[in-house]
C-alpha cells in the first residue's frame, strides 16, 4: 500500500510518519515539494505519486492568529482538503482527514451530574476562524462523495514542536506559580495515542482488502465521521498538574514543583474564542473498529515516558 501522508513537518504528522512506516509504502513530501497552501499544486502531485491512500494531518493550527489570518486559514483547513477529496475519488481511493473539537461552541452543559457529551451527529456551531474553516473541510470532504474517515480529536501534543505539554514543562522550570485556565473541558490527545489508533485502522482495512471483502465494500461500511481521542475528560488546570507530577516522577523536571492554581478563561482573554465544552463522545469509533482507547492521564505517562527514556539514550543530547 502506497500511503501519501501530509504534513509531517507538524507534530502529528511527524508521529504518523514513524507509526505507518511498517503498514506500506509512506509518501513524506516535505513542504516544498508538497504545499497545501499552494491550492494549484496540490493535484498535480497526487497524480504523480498515484497512492493508494491519502492521510491528512496537516493544518492551519495557530487558533489565535487564525482570526487575523482565516483566508490562509480557510486555504490550508478547507481548500486544500477539498482538492484532497477531489483527488481521491477520481482515483477511486480513501482518505483519512483530521478535524477538531472546536467544530462545537461548547455550550452543552451537563446534566444530573453527567457529563455533556458531544456525538458526531450534533450541530456543529464553531466560536473561531480556526474552528469554521476545519468545519468547511469536513463538508467539503463529505460532499465530495469520496472514501473517507474524518477523525475529530482535541487537544493534541507530543515531544515535538509547539504544544501545550511542551509550554508548561518549559514554564515549570522558569515561574514559582501557573494560574491555568479550569473551566475549558475536554481529552488531552498523544500524537502517539492518535497514530496507534490510525494504524489499526488501516491494518483492519488491509485486512479486509486481503481476505474478506473488497475495498468498495469496507469504506462503505466504515467511513464517515468519528470522535477520536483518549477515553476521560479533564480541564486545562488539571491536566497541567498532571504534567508535572509525572515529569517529576520521571526525572524530566526537579522536586521543586511550582504552584498551579486555577483561573476562570474571562482571566486569561485570547483573540480566539474557545469552547468551554468540547468533551467528545467515543462511542462510535469503539464500536465500528472495535479499538480499546486508553485513558488521557495513560497516554500522558506513556508520552513523558518516551521523552525520559530518549534523554538517557546515548546521543540524546545531539
Amino acid at each position: 500500500m502506497r500511503i501519501l501522508l501530509t504534513g509531517t513537518s507538524g507534530q502529528l504528522g511527524r508521529s504518523l510518519a514513524k507509526a505507518l512506516r511498517d503498514v506500506g509504502e509512506v509518501i513524506t513530501p516535505q513542504r516544498a515539494e508538497l504545499d497545501l497552501s499552494d491550492i494549484e499544486s496540490i493535484a498535480p502531485y497526487i497524480q504523480h505519486c498515484q497512492p493508494d491512500l491519502i492521510v491528512n494531518p496537516a493544518a492551519y493550527t495557530a487558533v489565535d492568529l487564525a482570526e487575523k489570518e482565516d483566508e490562509v486559514a480557510y486555504r490550508v483547513n478547507a481548500e486544500a482538503p477539498t482538492i484532497l477529496a477531489q483527488e481521491a475519488k477520481k482515483m477511486g481511493i480513501g482518505l483519512i482527514h483530521f478535524s477538531t473539537d472546536y467544530v462545537f461552541d461548547g455550550s452543552k452543559s451537563d446534566t444530573d451530574g453527567e457529563r455533556a457529551l458531544y456525538k458526531e451527529e450534533h450541530v456543529c456551531a464553531p466560536l473561531n476562524v480556526y474552528g469554521a474553516s476545519k468545519l468547511a473541510g469536513e463538508q467539503a470532504i463529505v460532499n465530495s462523495g469520496c472514501r473517507h474517515l474524518i477523525f475529530r480529536t482535541s487537544w493534541v501534543y507530543s515531544d515535538f514542536g509547539k504544544n501545550f505539554l511542551l509550554t508548561i514543562l518549559r514554564l515549570a522550570k522558569e515561574k514559582p506559580e501557573l494560574n491555568i485556565v479550569n473551566d475549558q473541558w475536554g481529552t488531552p490527545s498523544s500524537t502517539l495515542f492518535l497514530s496507534d489508533a490510525v494504524k489499526q485502522v488501516i491494518l483492519q482495512l488491509q485486512d479486509a482488502e486481503a481476505h474478506t471483502q473488497t475495498t468498495a465494500t469496507w469504506w462503505q461500511q466504515h467511513q464517515g465521521i468519528y470522535h477520536l481521542t483518549p477515553n476521560g475528560f479533564t480541564n486545562w488546570c488539571e491536566f497541567s498538574q498532571r504534567i508535572v507530577e509525572h515529569a517529576v516522577r520521571l526525572d524530566l523536571l526537579s522536586a521543586t514543583l511550582p504552584k498551579i492554581q486555577g483561573i476562570p478563561s474571562s482571566a486569561y482573554p485570547t483573540p480566539a474564542q474557545r469552547p468551554k465544552n468540547s468533551c467528545l463522545d467515543k462511542s462510535k469509533f469503539r464500536l465500528q473498529f472495535g479499538i480499546e482507547l486508553q485513558d488521557w492521564d495513560v497516554a500522558l505517562q506513556n508520552c513523558l515516558q518516551d521523552m525520559a527514556s530518549s534523554m538517557k539514550s546515548p546521543g540524546a543530547a545531539n
